[in-house]
This record gives structure tokens, C-alpha cells and sequence, in this order.
């Protein structure tokens, strides 16, 4: 789907930085698909914990949901209140992230019916 590629990511995270978001932990990556298209999805290093996350939506050609993985840890995680409250802030930006590629992904399916 078109509203997959590299480009079209990078352009929508673009997007939503300039809305004011603090994206600095995103990165758009190539996604591996057996197709070897330009598909990409949405990557991260959380700054509060040492988690790795994906931001993409969900399977299938014309799926506009987008939801986050969190790569699984070795060891536990143990926060003080101050980290909880920073990585509290990082999961409400990923949300809004969320919803922001669910619109535009929604718009882009909905222009080219």
C-alpha cells in the first residue's frame, strides 16, 4: 500500500513534528517483506526506559489501524516516580502518534477509492 513507503512515512512524522510533537526518538526504517517493496515502518529507543519499540499498522493491504509493539526485555525495569513520569509522557505521544497515522492512512485509503 502506498501510504506505507519510506517517503510517505518520513513525510507523516514530519508532519506530526511540526505539530509540536517531541519525535526525537522516531525514526522511520525499512520493514523486511517478502515483496521487497519500499514498505517502512516507524522505529524508536524510549529515552526514559531502554525498551525498543515499532509503531505499524495493522496486517493486511488496506489496514488503516496502527498500534505499538514493544520489543520484549531480558532483565526487569525498575523506575523512579520521575522516569514513570517521563515514559508516561513518551506513551501519550506514541498514542497521539497512533491516531495522527491512523487519520492520515484513513484520508490516503479513502482518496483512492
Amino acid at each position: 500500500m502506498p501510504f506505507r513507503t519510506l517517503s510517505t512515512l518520513q513525510t507523516w512524522v514530519d508532519d506530526f513534528t511540526a505539530l509540536g510533537y517531541d519525535t526525537g526518538i522516531l525514526r522511520v526504517i525499512p520493514q523486511e517483506t517478502d515483496d521487497d517493496d519500499d514498505t517502512g515502518l516507524i522505529a524508536a529507543k524510549l529515552r526514559s526506559v531502554s525498551t525498543t519499540f515499532f509503531v505499524a499498522p495493522e496486517a493486511g493491504q488496506d489496514g488503516t489501524r496502527w498500534s505499538v509493539t514493544f520489543e520484549p526485555r531480558e532483565d526487569a525495569a525498575p523506575l523512579p516516580g520521575g522516569r514513570v513520569m517521563a515514559l508516561s509522557a513518551e506513551l501519550a505521544m506514541l498514542s497521539a502518534l497512533c491516531a495522527f497515522l491512523q487519520s492520515r492512512s484513513e484520508a490516503f485509503v479513502a482518496a483512492v477509492d
